[in-house]
């Protein structure tokens, strides 16, 4: 028999308000080898929701592979090769296609950057500021970032509301605002072969072929360039799905996950005011307390993955083909890590907090890039408030993927 909780993670109501904190507390304290039922058929998932669980599953991908699939979705084998992209890889074929573009990402190669990041958040917060009052997430959050990925994309500012468009379309592919269609529905088997059962990916994988067409065999250095004009390391090249899918991850994966970070530390700075006259009175600290808004925040809740083999977890035996899906959003909690964990604390120290993944095969490639965007950020952010309200409801994504805010309006009086 499955152990039995209150709680099911697979019901979208239970994160309708944002992160369920409690359920992840009261999972971590009483069923550290819990079960989420999906259907009446008995499918479902089993979930690492305890700090040093989580980083187990992420670093032993031989035993949890991402190869069947990282979303909750099951899948047919025609929909993981048709869908696959470099997070459904493993083993050397990942390794390769991670080369391909990791050095781009280093904390090197985004230095070069601060310079424009430093301008970029200058105009956005400008024009932000001067209207007095508006919505953070439309003129602050989601600005800033994607015209970072403009940037490295090289491609005009002028496509930016179409990138964030798809992105929104995509990442909500189970809130019924953001998706065309809604990845359970009946609608959405047309679509099955697409990533998120989203029509917006032909739309993207459309976008990218013309991009590709523009920079084969020419010597540009933007990423779509790399992408097109080197081959990996392994010696097989890359095919037309493989450049659609990763060129449609670098779209959501460079846009979604800081901007909803952005949202977030906003937000909890308004809730802890003491924390923001801290950093307004200490600015030296924020690179430093970047840390604690990545773990605070937690834009990703999970990822999923798929056991090869039967494996004892936590008493409980996880068998072959089972769903083992690691919640980032609650490690980020777990209280046997983290003192106080539900307090932010802007000079926590240590603060090795799993929003991007803590080690393993697939830690966040863009790391190193959502910092530096943060940092730039909340540097010339916190330095020019004086006040700031919220004058309405915060918004959240309806998802139990993505820890989404999708409106919130706010009033600002600068210094």
């Amino acid at each position: 028999m499955k152990p039995s909780s209150p709680y099911n993670l697979a019901d979208l109501d239970l994160f309708k308000n944002g992160a369920p904190w409690a359920a992840f507390e009261e999972i971590r304290t009483n069923t550290p080898a819990h079960f989420s039922d999906e259907g009446e058929d008995g499918s479902g998932f089993w979930s690492a929701t305890r700090y040093h669980d989580i980083v187990k599953v992420l670093r032993d991908s031989e035993t949890f592979t991402s190869e069947r699939f990282t979303n909750l979705e099951e899948v047919t084998p025609e929909q993981e090769e048709a869908r696959r992209s470099l997070l459904e890889t493993d083993g050397a074929r990942h390794r390769a296609m991670r080369r391909l573009i990791q050095f781009e990402f280093t904390p090197a190669a985004v230095a070069r950057y601060e310079n424009f990041l430093r301008g970029l958040t200058a105009s956005t917060l400008d024009n932000a500021f001067a209207k007095g009052e508006f919505d953070f997430v439309e003129d602050v959050a989601a600005d800033f970032p994607i015209r970072v990925l403009a940037k490295i994309l090289d491609v005009p500012d002028s496509d930016t509301g179409q990138l964030i468009d798809w992105g929104n379309r995509m990442v909500g592919f189970s809130d019924p605002e953001h998706a065309d269609v809604l990845i359970n529905s009946e609608e959405s088997e047309q679509y099955k072969n697409l990533p998120f059962r989203s029509p917006a990916a032909l739309e993207v994988f459309e976008y990218g072929d013309e991009l590709r067409r523009q920079r084969l065999g020419k010597n540009g250095t933007d990423l779509v360039s790399v992408l097109v004009n080197s081959e990996p390391s392994d010696g097989i090249p890359l095919s037309d799905r493989d450049f659609h899918t990763n060129f449609l991850l670098l779209v959501v994966a460079g846009n979604e996950t800081t901007r909803h970070t952005i949202t977030h530390t906003m937000n909890n700075l308004i809730n802890n005011p003491d924390q923001l006259a801290l950093l307004q009175e200490n600015p030296e600290l924020i690179p430093w307390a970047v840390e604690e808004f990545l773990r605070y925040a937690s834009p990703v809740y999970h990822f999923r993955r798929t056991a090869t083999k039967d494996v004892d977890f936590n008493g409980q035996m996880i068998k072959k083909g089972e769903k083992m899906v690691a919640w980032f959003a609650s490690g980020n909690r777990d209280e046997s890590v983290f003192e106080n964990p539900n307090k932010m604390d802007v000079t926590r120290n240590p603060n090795e907090h799993v929003t991007f993944g803590r080690g393993g095969p697939h830690m966040c490639l863009g790391n190193s890039l959502a910092r530096i965007e943060l940092r730039v950020m909340f540097e010339d952010l916190i330095s020019r408030v004086d006040k700031v309200e919220r004058t309405g409801e915060v918004d959240f994504l309806r998802s139990n993927f993505v820890h989404g805010i999708k409106r919130m309006p706010v009033k600002v009086t600068t210094r």
